[in-house]
């Protein structure tokens, strides 16, 4: 199911400011080789993580999902000299080809690359977040945004992608693993206190939540 109708999502990108060489480069290879393609996050996307990573100023991201690493080239543009993004890959083969992309951009000291099971890496991290995008296993998203959301500093800001899943939150019941996961994420957050909400219909859907307090 497309969320967005094509044709707007075309008009839209024809209006937005072009991606990069390198970007173009990663979701060339991503669309023309890879077999899930379509969890790239892409122009418009990218282009949304980039400005609100632009207008926070972050001194620390961090990533759950790297894929090949589009997006975390596209949130690293609004890093703080000296700042860090740490983006944390299951999957040896797409975090080997991400590195590859982080090793040629001008963020290749500030991106440091963890490979594992984000349960697993996000609690030794010591770090304080600025900014934070989940995009990795949808039945694990309300696990990982427990898990930051301590470390997360008030105003922070936490975008979940992919909470439309491709339309399958719409059906009554939800089905499959993955849609009932994110369906139990999106209630979570509809009950939660101490934050503030905006669910986009951009793409296959984002939520964007500023931490207000604990």
């Amino acid at each position: 199911m497309d969320i967005v109708n094509p044709q707007a999502q075309a008009y839209a990108e024809a209006y937005t400011s072009p991606e990069d060489e390198l970007l173009q480069e990663v979701a060339q290879y991503t669309y023309s080789q890879h077999a899930h393609a379509h969890m790239l996050s892409g122009h418009l996307q990218g282009k949304f993580l980039e400005m609100v990573s632009c207008m926070a100023g972050p001194k620390r991201i961090l990533e759950i999902g790297t894929f090949t690493g589009y997006s975390a080239l596209c949130l690293a543009k609004g890093l703080q000299a000296g700042g860090q993004l740490h983006t944390i890959e299951l999957r040896e083969d797409d975090a080997a080809r991400a590195k590859s992309y982080f090793d040629r951009s001008i963020f290749r000291e500030q991106i440091i690359l963890h490979t594992g099971h984000a349960l697993d890496i996000v609690g030794g991290l010591n770090e304080e977040w600025d900014l934070v995008f989940i995009d990795a296993d949808k039945e694990n998203y309300l696990a990982y945004f427990d898990l930051v959301f301590p470390f997360v500093r008030q105003n922070g800001i936490i975008i979940a992608d992919n909470v439309l899943f491709h339309g399958q939150v719409l059906e009554n019941p939800v089905k499959g693993k993955s849609a009932k996961g994110i369906q139990a994420f999106n209630d979570a957050m509809l009950q939660r206190t101490g934050v503030e909400k905006l669910m986009l219909p951009l793409r296959d859907g984002l939520f964007v939540i500023r931490k207000l307090h604990e």
